[in-house]
């Protein structure tokens, strides 16, 4: 059982995801029983009006929803009762503590944005992706989508953001920072990168944030590096490079082990020693990844959620607004130099 922050509840968006609302609604309704943390299910009170009853579950009525494919901004704009723009209001009104959708990411995005709005300081809030590392604390990937064309100023403070969110969700003391580049030495990247490691490399993200320079694609999931800084495009490609890598040697040691009766039965020795590392590695495990830089909690869950990637989602908000993450990375911007 965690501690309920001030009795605030997550609002959930129920009706964001390919798999709403039923996965998501059993998801957020489990967070409540089996973790004890409230819940707020914002979507279609046609829908959840038929739901039983439960403790620590409240339904706020929304009438809209945004689809997966509409245009992120124009939907908030119209679409100004739709369960996700509501949920963001509920957290603006202190009706909720934080937010979880896992329906369209821009509409997330702008969404928190527009009602929550965005910190002091912070020039455009960045989407920060935990990736598993087997073995070790994983390693926060951002910008993972948000921004697509970056300043140098701006990857300074995904430094600064990363650096908090390492400190505050995973405990790492003393969370050691990088640019992802096409090679180690500071002369290796675009101009882009070049001119952020000049700014990391004096200093600019405040005393605290430790920058080791440098790293590549293949530090990201091993222990040399806790936060990889980049912009949101390259961010992106990593991040579904990693999934689909991932998905593909799972995929392939399971036919390996079911290739045929007698590797079957070897197999039943084998898979108990994997189970672990196969959880570790499934991004169910780490709910989505959080949205930083806004005045408030928003965690953006993949469209492919199910009800485990939900419970945990909603245990990652609720842990992140009980441990004030937001003021933490207000206090580290405002130690920075940009």
């Amino acid at each position: 059982m965690v501690e309920i922050l001030d009795g605030l509840p997550v609002a959930v968006d129920a009706m964001g995801g390919d798999r709403a609302p039923a996965e998501v609604v059993t998801g957020a309704r489990q967070a409540a029983q089996e973790l004890g943390i409230p819940v707020l299910l914002v979507g279609d009170p046609a829908y959840l009006s038929t739901l039983a009853p439960q403790p620590g579950v409240d339904i706020l009525a929304a009438s809209e929803v945004i689809g997966m494919d509409e245009d992120p901004g124009r939907g908030v704009r119209v679409k100004r009762d739709s369960s996700i723009v509501r949920c963001a209001e509920a957290v603006r009104e202190g009706r909720a503590c934080a937010m979880v959708s896992a329906g369209n990411t821009g509409a997330a995005m702008a969404s928190a944005l527009l009602r929550i709005g965005r910190l002091p300081g912070v020039s455009r809030p960045a989407i920060a992706t935990v990736i598993p590392v087997p073995g070790s604390t994983p390693t926060i990937l951002i910008d993972s989508g948000a921004n697509v064309d970056c300043t140098a100023p701006m990857f300074v403070q995904f430094a600064q953001m990363g650096w908090a969110l390492a400190t505050e969700r995973f405990g790492i003391r003393d969370p050691r920072v990088g640019v992802l580049s096409i090679g180690e030495e500071a002369t290796k990247g675009n101009a882009l990168v070049k001119e952020a490691h000049v700014l990391l490399e004096g200093g600019a993200a405040g005393p605290d944030v430790h920058f080791i320079g440098n790293v590549e694609g293949r530090d990201v999931m091993s222990d040399r590096v806790d936060v990889v800084v980049t912009d949101g495009f390259t961010g992106n490609v990593v991040l579904k490079t990693l999934e689909g890598g991932v998905k593909a040697v799972v995929g392939g040691v399971i036919s390996a082990l079911t290739a045929d009766a007698a590797i079957k039965e070897a197999a039943k020795a084998v898979l108990p020693a994997l189970t672990p590392l196969a959880n570790e590695l499934d991004p169910d495990t780490y709910g989505g990844a959080v949205l930083l830089g806004v005045e408030g909690v928003c965690v953006i869950s993949h469209g492919s959620s199910g009800a485990r990637a939900i419970l945990n989602a909603v245990k990652v908000a609720h842990h992140a607004a009980a441990d004030k993450l937001v003021g933490r990375i207000e206090a580290v911007i405002a130690s920075g130099r940009t």
